[in-house]
């Protein structure tokens, strides 16, 4: 039903409406409902590539895709979430990740995962490769997807 419906853009493409509920539902999920407070406007979103999906005006599910600094066919995922869960959201948004990475002709996906997600990104085919750390008060993963 959505899949058709997800948005890539850069961050100059993003109108301010779009930004401004992107970052409302960030503040949404990982400071009311998680409880994490951290500095979510750190820059990155200036070279990251903004994938989401709205319902009507709100972004109900998001992700940032960004080239990692040392390695330009290594791309980071961050900023995951889904407003609305149980409505398969995560999956179309990931699947739409991986492809905007693959038209990229990005060959490895980074990203630091929350462990309570850990099993969600491994069905889509995402493996852990580090301890277990803390990073803006909660437990975290290093994960890696590679074609």
């Amino acid at each position: 039903m959505y899949a058709d419906k997800i948005i890539v853009k850069t961050f100059s493409e993003l109108t301010t409406e779009e930004l401004y509920e992107i970052l409302k539902a960030r503040f949404s999920v990982f400071v009311q409902e998680q409880r994490c407070l951290y500095l979510d406007m750190d820059g990155i979103d200036y070279r990251s590539l903004h994938i989401f999906l709205r319902d009507w005006r709100d972004v109900i599910a998001y992700a940032r895709l960004f080239e990692e600094d040392d390695n330009p066919n290594t791309w980071h995922i961050g900023r995951v979430l889904t407003v609305r869960r149980g409505e398969g959201l995560g999956i179309l948004l990931m699947k739409k990740v991986i492809e905007t990475a693959r038209l990229h002709g990005v060959s490895m996906l980074r990203m630091d995962a929350q462990t309570h997600a850990v099993g969600f990104y491994e069905k889509i085919g995402f493996r852990v490769c580090s301890d277990v750390f803390e990073e803006a008060g909660m437990p975290h993963v290093k994960m890696e997807f590679k074609r």
